[in-house]
């Protein structure tokens, strides 16, 4: 596998937040714990992690009976087991539980946080354990109902459950699997490209995407059975049996209602003034709760005229205060309450985000500090496009940009066309086109000593000629691409093994197509050969 690398700052969709957390983080550093390239702040993140009064026994419990239900394997049962240490810390990282594992950025970053685990676990002495999040209490459904892979011919094809497989308020984590997953799984084998890995790929996808079990459960069960045996602990925050563990701080919301998002308004308000984006916007009469009812759908909780209201329905601040102390599996975090929840269960040192989680986790600091739950490092999850020898070699023979595959049109492809024809005809044209309008342009400026009125005709004239100038150049060209049609069937291959549909390829194809193509030494490589910074985005050759 060979590795090479362009500034993040090049790769589309990255915001200004997200270029200077890697490459100028001085002026982000207000709104986080610590620079993460700082060895000292990894010291004092360890430390205060160590120092939390967390409930470890009963987290490790709840954490063995999730990976029993799922038969983990043994390394993951053992990478949950030393959380019971004192001085353990966890590397947590979290996605939503996408069909058949989500995107391949999922992938980058469970392996950013287990080799960040590997890291702090060697340099700083202390058990550390890799953690991936289920966000299995989001109702999002159509984020996370679809899988993309790529067919036989690079095309981008989707496989998907069917709409009504949840209303719009239920948690995903609940829904239960129904024989669509059979159907769906059978179009996925259609879709994928006939490999040695096909077979029992898709075998083990049907172990852990069967009828009857929920969306987080196979979810977790994939993740297992693909980074398990690397130490990866998958938690499903769905589970009842956590909540107790955080049942202070659902009262502690309870008791301030507003105040999160009256904190994250104006963390927002500042990083706008700064110059960068507000990725939440919450109303100031928001609690950071769900309140999740006998219907099994989560409904938002909020402040009127000094009421509270769930849903619709107005309830007493001392009986849901007193619910959430007594039964707080009846409640589930919001966006801005979540990572707090998170980090009040585990003693989190670094959490793993995407380049848009970054955002919204720079509107946390004082959320945490009026919580006085320790804010974690922030370590951006790895970020790289995966081809193949013929594409790497493409791109390396014509010195293409990555960036510059992005654009869905023939722009760059015309741009390597031109440097196919001969110079000597690219320089007659351009030799023409400058005597064409030196000539023209003296012609014209005699006419008005012989019949003013026949300038008009000189300057239609003239553009008539450049038009036609134009076309003959644009007829050249054409025959460069027919000369060279295999040059533009290259370029469209690798166009869309890299930006399939304009998308970034982490971002728009799932994992499962790569490990299709790569069969499961894919994991080993990248978990061995993908470097640990955050300012690049990688190309990786297999």
């Amino acid at each position: 596998m060979a590795v090479s690398s362009v500034d993040l700052r090049r790769f589309p969709g990255i915001r200004r937040l997200a270029a200077d957390y890697a490459y100028d983080f001085p002026r982000v550093a207000p709104f986080f714990a610590g620079d993460p390239r700082d060895r000292a702040a990894w010291d004092a993140a360890v430390s205060r992690a160590q120092a939390h009064s967390r409930r470890r026994a009963d987290l490790v419990g709840i954490l063995r009976a999730q990976q029993h239900r799922r038969a983990a394997p043994a390394a993951a049962i053992d990478a949950a087991r030393q959380l019971a240490d004192p001085r353990a810390v966890a590397i947590v990282t979290g996605q939503q539980a996408g069909l058949f594992g989500g995107p391949l950025f999922t992938l980058f970053k469970a392996v950013t946080a287990l080799k960040l685990a590997e890291r702090v676990a060697r340099d700083h002495e202390v058990p550390a354990t890799a953690v991936f999040w289920i966000d299995a209490e989001d109702h999002d459904w159509d984020e996370v109902r679809s899988c993309t892979v790529l067919d036989e011919t690079l095309g981008p094809r989707t496989v998907s459950l069917p709409r009504a497989g949840a209303r719009s308020t239920v948690p995903v984590g609940s829904v239960r699997l129904d024989r669509s997953i059979e159907e769906s799984l059978a179009e996925l084998e259609q879709a994928l490209p006939a490999t040695e890995f096909r077979a029992g790929l898709v075998d083990a996808l049907r172990a852990a995407y069967s009828p009857g079990t929920s969306m987080s459960d196979a979810f977790a069960r994939w993740l297992e059975h693909v980074l398990g045996p690397r130490g990866l602990v998958v938690y499903d925050s769905s589970d009842p049996a956590a909540k107790p563990l955080v049942s202070q701080v659902f009262g502690r919301e309870l008791s301030a209602p507003g105040t999160a998002a009256a904190l994250a308004l104006g963390a927002g308000a500042d990083l706008e003034a700064r110059g960068y984006h507000a990725q939440v916007r919450p109303d100031r009469s928001s609690v950071s709760l769900f309140r999740l009812g006998e219907d099994g759908g989560r409904h938002a909780i909020r402040v009127d005229d000094g009421a509270f209201v769930v849903g619709e329905a107005p309830v007493s601040g001392d009986a849901l205060r007193r619910e959430a102390s007594e039964h707080p599996q009846r409640f589930s975090p919001n966006v801005l309450l979540r990572p707090l929840v998170q980090d009040a269960i585990f003693p989190t040192v670094c959490y793993v985000p995407g380049p848009n989680e970054l955002g919204y986790l720079a509107q946390l600091r004082g959320v945490y500090e009026q919580f006085e739950i320790p804010m974690p490092l922030m370590f951006p999850r790895c970020s790289a496009t995966l081809v193949d020898s013929a594409a790497a070699r493409f791109l390396a023979k014509h010195g293409l940009p990555l960036e510059a595959l992005q654009a869905q049109d023939e722009a760059a492809l015309n741009t390597l066309l031109e440097r196919e024809i001969p110079p000597d005809v690219d320089a007659s044209f351009a030799a023409a086109g400058g005597a064409l309008d030196r000539e023209m342009t003296r012609l014209i400026e005699t006419m008005p000593g012989v019949d003013p009125t026949l300038e008009g005709a000189a300057r239609s004239t003239l553009k008539r000629m450049q038009h036609d100038l134009e076309t003959l150049h644009g007829k050249v060209l054409h025959a460069v691409k027919r000369r060279h049609e295999t040059l533009r069937r290259q370029f469209l291959r690798t166009q869309a093994l890299v930006f399939p549909d304009g998308h970034a390829q982490e971002r728009a194809i799932g994992f499962v197509s790569f490990l299709n193509l790569h069969g499961p030494a894919l994991v080993d490589r990248i978990a061995s050969d993908l470097p640990l910074d955050p300012g690049q985005h990688f190309l990786i050759t297999i």
